[in-house]
Formats: C-alpha cells, structure tokens, sequence
C-alpha cells in the first residue's frame, strides 16, 4: 500500500493544482483532504472525481476537471440520461457528489417515508450510480415566525463531504455532522437524540402567519413527550453533533438558511444567514456574527468575525466563505450582508472553545435560551476573534446610513451579496448589487487584486484597512439586473448569468466583454464549466450547454418543464441536475425509460 500511495501522490498533486496555481502548502493540504489520508481504500477510490464541496476545493470557482460529458441530453426520449429521481416540490440546493452517494437538499412535498408528513427540510442521499434512495434527514420548521424558515422552502443549503462526515446546515439553521451511511450501520453517537430531533412539537400544522415587528424570538426545537416521538429507522439520518446557530452564536434567522461549508485543516467556515426580522426594517441581532468557524470533530464554537456587520445588512448574509494564498498566506475570503468583501487570516492553532450546543430544549439537550443570551454568554467563554487582513467596499457610492428606509426601491439603495468570492490567480472575483427580492436592480461583476490589498506589514492600506472601490479594484462590469450566481473563470474567460435575463463572456484579466447571450428566465443557480461546455439552468426551466469559448456558441437547449434554481455538478463523468422536483443523471451514451425513483 506503501508503494502504490506513493506513485498516486504526484499525480493527485497534478489534479489538483492543474492549472489553478494554489500555493504550494495549500495544494498539499488539498491533497491529504481531498483523498482523506489515513481513512482507507474507500476514500482513496472516491477522491479523484469526487465534488466533496460546491465549487472548487477551496477557490470556490465554478469549473470541474470532469471529461467526456455530453452537450445535449432530452428528457423526454431519455437520451443522455442514465437515471433520474424525484425530490421534493421545492429543490434550491445544489447536488453534492462524494464516496459513491449524492447528497441534495429539498423539501417534504413528496415524503419518501410515511411516518414523515407535513412541512419540513429534508437532505436525500441516494446512490451515485444507480438513483437509488438510501436516506434522509428530516427536520421539522422553525414555528415562531415564517420568516425564520420560509414555508415549503426546504434545505437550502449544499453539503461538504469529508471520508465519512457529511457537513449542512439545515433548515432551522442549525449545523450538523453526519455519517454518509445513514442509520444502516447504527447509531454511531455520540449525538443519541434523533428521535426527538425529527419530530415536530405537538400541534404543530400549518405554517405560522407573521406579526410583523413582534417580540418572536428564535427558539430550540421543544418535541413532545418521549412517548410521541418519531422512532427511527433504517432510511433516516445518523447525527454525530449539532450547533444551533441561533442559540449558540445569536444569530436571526431569515426566509432560510443557506450556507456552502468551507472545510480547513479542523474547522468548519461559514456564513451565519443572519438578517433583518419580518419587517425587512429592523435589525434584531445587531451583535450576531456573520462568519463563524466550528471545530469539525466536535461542533464547538471556535472563533467568530468582529466586524460589526450585523447592522448594515439590507437582507440576509448568504453568501459563503472561500480560500486562497496571498504572497504565502492563506485567507479566509467573506461577502458580508452589507456588499463588503474581507479577507481573515486563516485559524491556524486549536483553542478552547464551546461543547456543541443540542438544538433540543432544556431537558432533553443542552440548549441555552434566547439568541441574545447566548450571544453575550459565548463572547465569555473564549470564542476568538477572526483577524481582518483587508476589506473592500463592493458598492462605495450606495447610501450607507439607514439603509432599510431604501426597501423595495428599485432605482437605489444598498448592495449585497448572494454568490460566493472566487479566489483565481491572485485576484478576487465577486459579483453583487441590489438585493433581488427588495433592492435596487443595479448588479456588477467586480474583480479584485488580493495581492494589493493584502500588503507586508508596515505598509497598510489607508483608512484601516479599508478598500473603497479604487484601492485594489482591477476592473467593474455593470450587469443587466441583480445578480445570485457565482463567476466562473476559465481558460482566460469568466462566465456569468443574472436575474435580467443575461448571460455574460468577458476577459478575465480587463472585464471586456466577449458576448452576451439573452436567456429565458433568471438565473439563481451559476454557470458550472466543465469539459470545455458551461452548463447553465434558469428559472423557467431552460437548461443550455454553450462552449466554454471567446465565440459564442450554443450547444443545445433543454426544457426540464421546472424552474432551476441550483448549479449543476460534474462528477464521476456524470453531470447532475436538480430542478424543483427531480434529479438527472446525465451521462454520454445512456438511455432512461422510467421514472423517477
């Protein structure tokens, strides 16, 4: 074994560098995590073609290594597609692909066990090759507020992977650690508590309606007596710890959690979803972090950013961390709520933290009470501080005092963020504007120099720090109307689609743009790139496979008959799609004449 691991290093070296020019110490790490060191054959087996994360390992850019895929398929002759399987009736998270299992995120519109009714987010993991359903998190809706977990939403948010751990954070807003076997191998502890955690508080029916500006408070989850709880089964999930981001780092949940996890050495990084209350005026949790880190193997609260964020988000905080190196550094790259992007310093050194908080309520957990409480009682007990290297203004001539009086203006007002930084040969790729349910319809495609930003000691950037949209801006390009996806930079090139309807080719290194493609429907999900095609879905259903090319050239166009809200993934030579209620399986050669299963 010896012998044979020591020939795969090198070229698991190559796969994973490529031509993506990570740091040296980074490509290394990604090496050991990606193939999972010390867990045995099995990960061996998965680490090459796997998708473990929503984006790439840790740029988050949108673009696969995967070859011989198709540029058509037909769902109504099942020409291409090697399976297909139904979901829920509301699917917005992406397809996630890692040790032989695909994981997605949807909701309970068509339950796949009976003892499981009514509204609830739900994670499905099937087999990879075959469709097959394997088993599934349920977890019942936050009922103070319908704004806390949207009705019918579902689990928003894609999975990471790493060996046998699958990492998410739900519905409720809570992170949790799985077993990728589910509950066919047992209980593997030490989280007991599934039973309670799948069943729903006695009464519990139809959504809750909103009072808008009450004095609701997010609380743990308050099942019923143990004798009325769902008992579990071989279809549902296997916990092995849970944070309640609401009660164990006080946060405000709204409309719905959605958070891409970033797996670094012992932690966990990710953006809190915290936002305004039901009023979309008024900032409940002022103090709430909005970039948390979590120790992986235990679920306890390491560290959290000091930046004061919480008060100038217009909406929520959806957007999810990425990393790169910067002149042998690695950072820690984060679009806050309020349209700033930042940079931290990587956590290099474990320190004392919290034990994982039990979602559950005293008495059948470890639940601390309100989000305010647990806020103050966490900065007490050695939760430390994220150290800011730079940040950069997105939007520098938007209104940054009293920002919500600008709600449902359409023609100015504040800028967010919902897709991810893209870390790409030194330079930060990020696109925003105004929020696309309550803002501005103004949106841009920024690129970044995280080079001039992040400069040597002794030579800081003016005004602590800060970079007013001069200061290591590369280049801006206005987009059509409101932006959700995430860039993709490839060969030269960076893709990128809008809610206007848009769909964008410009040079990557001066923003001038190649072509625009006029599409049907917005685009929510983003551009993946992948054997020289990029795929695309909007939301009326369209599905396009163009040429990754400076000429345009559109390769075929697909009607699913269902909004698309996700990306798709490549894996394995197989392309997965998800629309609202089904997931294909897009393989060269195959043929499917059944239904979803």
């Amino acid at each position: 074994m010896k012998r044979s691991w020591s020939l795969a290093l090198p070229v698991l070296f190559h796969l994973v560098c490529g031509r993506h020019r990570v740091g040296r110490r980074l490509a290394i790490w990604s090496v050991a995590l990606s193939c999972g060191l010390g867990l045995g054959a099995w990960s061996f087996r998965a680490c090459a073609a796997d998708q473990p994360q929503w984006g790439q390992a840790w740029s988050r850019n949108m673009v696969s290594d995967e070859k011989g895929l198709p540029a058509s398929f037909d769902p109504k002759t099942g020409r291409n597609i090697k399976w297909v399987a139904r979901l829920g009736t509301e699917t917005h998270s992406t397809p996630i692909a890692a040790g032989g299992q695909l994981y997605v995120g949807t909701n309970n519109g068509q339950p796949r066990d009976p003892k499981h009714q009514g509204d609830r987010g739900v994670l499905m993991c099937f087999d990879e090759k075959t469709g097959k359903f394997l088993w599934q998190l349920v977890v019942p809706k936050r009922e103070e507020d319908p704004y806390f977990d949207w009705p019918n939403t579902g689990i928003s948010s894609p999975v990471t992977v790493e060996g046998d751990h699958v990492y998410l954070t739900d519905n409720r807003g809570e992170v949790v650690c799985l077993d990728a076997r589910g509950m066919a191998n047992g209980n593997d502890g030490p989280f007991r508590e599934e039973s309670a955690h799948m069943t729903p508080p006695k009464g519990s029916g139809s959504p809750p309606k909103p009072v808008a500006g009450a004095e609701i408070f997010p609380e743990p989850l308050r099942p019923p007596a143990e004798g009325n709880l769902l008992q579990t089964g071989p279809l549902d999930a296997d916990i092995i710890w849970v944070f309640d981001l609401a009660s164990g780092a006080g946060i405000w949940p709204h409309d719905g959690a959605h958070s891409s996890i970033l797996i670094h050495g012992d932690y966990l990084y990710l953006n809190t979803a915290t936002g305004v209350d039901n009023t979309h005026k008024r900032i409940r949790a002022p103090d709430a972090p909005s970039l948390v880190v979590l120790d992986k193997r235990t679920g306890r609260f390491v560290a959290r950013d000091d930046e004061h964020i919480a008060p100038d988000i217009f909406h929520c905080t959806w957007s999810s961390p990425s990393l790169g190196e910067v002149n042998g550094r690695s950072l820690i790259f984060f679009a806050g709520g309020n349209g700033v992007i930042y940079a931290f310093d990587e956590l290099s050194h474990p320190s004392p933290g919290l034990r994982p908080l039990s979602p559950l309520a005293e008495g059948r957990g470890q639940g601390e009470g309100s989000a305010s409480a647990s806020a103050n009682a966490s900065a007490a007990r050695g939760v430390r501080k994220l150290k800011k290297v730079w940040q950069f203004d997105f939007d520098p001539a938007a209104p940054k005092g009293d920002i919500h009086q600008y709600l449902s203006n359409r023609r100015e007002g504040p800028s967010n963020i919902y897709g991810m930084p893209v870390f790409y040969h030194n330079r930060v790729y990020v696109a925003g504007g105004g929020d696309n349910f309550w803002g501005k319809n103004e949106a841009w495609l920024k690129c970044i120099d995280a080079t001039t930003l992040a400069r040597p000691a002794g030579h800081p950037l003016p005004s602590d720090g800060r970079g007013a949209g001069g200061e290591g801006l590369v280049w801006s390009y206005p987009l059509q109307k409101h932006v959700m996806s995430t860039p993709a930079i490839y060969d030269g090139l960076v893709f990128i689609a809008d809610c206007g309807r848009a769909f964008d080719c410009l040079d990557a290194d001066t923003g001038r743009p190649y072509w625009t493609e006029e599409i049907k429907g917005e685009a929510w999900g983003s551009p993946l790139v992948a054997d020289g095609k990029v795929y695309l879905g909007t939301r009326s259903g369209s599905f396009y496979v163009f040429a990754a090319s400076k000429e345009k050239k559109i390769l075929s166009t697909a009607e699913l008959g269902d909004p698309i809200s996700a990306t798709a993934t490549a894996a394995n030579g197989v392309l997965y799609v998800t629309t609202l209620r089904r997931l294909y399986a897009v393989q060269k050669g195959a043929h499917w004449d059944g239904d979803g299963k």
